[in-house]
């Protein structure tokens, strides 16, 4: 009867040893302590290499926006155009070599401006993801760090180039931050500043673009990099139009708020005028197409600059402002194109109907614009202010600080 009652307990217990020596391991013993401790490890390798994919990318994210790609091909066609203009316009290993050091110092430039002008974007471009600071999606150490590193690389991407070109890298960064930064911020000493942008935005590129071919420079391309950098002033000076809400607020006396939009139209006009003449002047191989084509951009320019000169509300001034950016491009483009054709020895038919195809497409396409506008992104709010129209009034400052005599 004993027997009866405690053999089924028994045979328990003897099967469940039975099963231990098999290999079935219960909660308490050691083995499934530490299977449970790697299952906890991978998960946690696993939660820190998704967190460090996302910080990549949330950077990377970053970078894309502080570089802005309509900045990032305008600076690009300048270092092609260097190149061409030394005759090396289809060197696609230099190309790729100066391309590194220029998108570097342009977003070295860029977060060094968006940090200085970080309260005057909250005003003039709220929300605008181009904008991290002003936009909340960034902070100050961020845009630092990513300055810093962009600086970094602009410089050693130079060390690949003809030395010129590290000369040319440092005094460009040295500009840029100058241009911003405190205490010298070039940006907010009126005429000086649309002075100093295009030696970074047109020069920099530029000359990078010639030095990597070679380390010296001929009378032709000093010519040419002037004819550049004159008609970039003239289209530096429009952007004011945009950021006159916060100029006026925060004491950035532009060359806008100085002496209105009149002035402002007809002194770009003059900076157009010079700026095509030297450029079709000191242009490689020049042609009567070229003649043509660099003059219908003008009077397309200098028609625009006239609309532009009469103020009809923000919204119209946006859209004359962006078909302006396009005939600007198109120069740019056109010589390009002009340069790539002559140095291939393309025939005459075939290079004046690329040309003329050329600048049809830019103008129809400048037009449109002048009519429609640029698209508004989400997030960013066109200016909705009237802009100036004579001498700027006096300025309501709002810093404790003396007032611009």
């Amino acid at each position: 009867m004993a027997g009866s009652v405690h053999g089924p307990a028994i045979s328990q217990r003897r099967d469940s040893q039975a099963g231990d020596r098999g290999g079935d391991r219960g909660r308490g013993h050691p083995d499934h302590w530490r299977a449970g401790g790697d299952r906890r490890l991978c998960l946690h390798r696993r939660r820190h290499v998704q967190l460090w994919e996302q910080q990549v990318i949330s950077r990377l994210l970053l970078v894309i926006h502080l570089a802005r790609p309509a900045v990032v091909v305008l600076l690009g066609l300048f270092t092609v155009t260097g190149l061409a203009q030394a005759g090396h316009g289809d060197d696609h290993v230099l190309l790729a070599r100066a391309l590194v050091m220029v998108f570097g110092f342009l977003v070295f430039s860029v977060a060094c401006n968006d940090i200085a002008d970080a309260a005057i974007d909250r005003v003039n471009l709220p929300g605008d993801p181009g904008r991290p600071l002003a936009a909340g999606t960034a902070h100050r150490r961020e845009m630092a760090l990513i300055g810093v590193t962009a600086g970094v690389l602009a410089l050693l991407a130079s060390l690949t180039l003809h030395w010129p070109a590290a000369v040319v890298t440092l005094l460009g960064l040295a500009v840029s931050a100058g241009y911003s930064l405190r205490p010298v911020r070039l940006a907010a000493r009126g005429v000086v500043a649309p002075l100093v942008l295009p030696a970074c935005y047109v020069a920099v590129p530029y000359l990078i673009g010639v030095f990597a071919v070679r380390d010296s420079l001929r009378r032709e391309d000093l010519l040419l990099l002037a004819g550049l950098y004159v008609g970039f002033i003239g289209r530096i000076l429009l952007k004011d139009f945009r950021d006159v809400v916060g100029d006026e607020m925060f004491g950035k006396r532009t060359f806008l708020v100085r002496h209105g939009r009149r002035w402002t139209c007809a002194f770009s006009a003059l900076c157009w005028i010079a700026g095509t003449v030297m450029l079709v002047a000191a242009v490689r191989h020049p042609t009567l197409h070229v003649v043509a084509v660099n003059a219908v951009y003008l009077a397309a320019a200098l028609l625009l600059l006239r609309a532009l000169a009469t103020e009809r509300g923000a919204r119209r001034d946006e859209h004359l402002i962006a078909a302006i950016a396009i005939v600007g491009r198109g120069i740019v483009l056109s010589l390009l194109v002009h340069l790539a054709l002559t140095n291939a020895h393309w025939p005459t038919p075939w290079y004046a109907a690329v040309m003329t195809a050329l600048v049809a497409c830019l103008l129809s396409q400048a037009v449109v614009m002048a009519r429609r506008g640029p698209a508004v992104t989400p997030g960013r709010r066109s200016p909705t202010r009237t802009l100036i129209t004579g001498p700027p009034r006096p300025l309501q400052r709002t810093r404790r600080t003396p007032s611009p005599r």
